[in-house]
């Protein structure tokens, strides 16, 4: 039985030092998953270059789309963790600010 080739996304690394090990556009801190809310909001890729302090190439923001079509399962479940930490993060703020009023 043949197995498919793997496949390279130029551009792309994952670094556990960096992102917790997401996949990112290669030295920056620009996660695959931040290219995909950009495109979620409205912005075409083109409109993505100059988003981020650092500028990014058309080429990159193509490599992080085409990664996330290959992987949709991959970013999603990152999109929906990095969510829920957020509500989690924000309730135990709320909770603390009850408990400590003057704070």
């Amino acid at each position: 039985m043949a197995t498919a080739p793997k496949v390279e996304y130029g551009h792309i690394t994952h670094d556990p030092e960096v992102r917790a090990g997401a996949a990112c556009i290669e030295g920056t801190r620009i996660a695959v998953a931040d290219i995909v809310l950009l495109q979620r909001g409205g912005f075409r890729p083109e409109e993505m270059l100059d988003h981020y302090v650092r500028p990014l190439t058309l080429a990159q923001v193509h490599s992080a789309l085409a990664y996330y079509y290959d992987h949709r399962d991959e970013i999603d479940a990152y999109l929906r963790d990095s969510q829920q930490a957020a509500v989690e993060l924000e309730s135990q703020r709320a909770d603390y600010l009850r408990r400590h009023p003057n704070q």
